[in-house]
């Protein structure tokens, strides 16, 4: 489930960049190049998203720490 349509909290890869890492592969292989030269790139970038209102609506406080560190925070 989503942050955004109610879960919790979510910790994983940025899909605009992992997007974005796919187009510049789908790009490189138009272009001629052979998908088996091409290296094995992962994510560098990762998010935490919380939901601040549905810990709420669960009786569950969310520490400061966390809170700040957090890439977005829904209230």
């Amino acid at each position: 489930m989503r942050v955004e349509a109610g879960g919790l909290i979510s910790y994983g890869t940025n899909f605009v960049d992992a997007y974005r890492q796919a187009g510049a592969y789908t790009g490189r292989i138009l272009k001629g190049a052979k998908p088996a030269d091409l290296p094995v790139v992962q994510s560098s970038k990762f998010e935490l998203v919380i939901n601040h209102q549905t810990a709420r609506i669960l009786g569950l406080t969310v520490p400061q720490s966390l809170l700040v560190a957090a890439d977005e925070v829904i209230e």
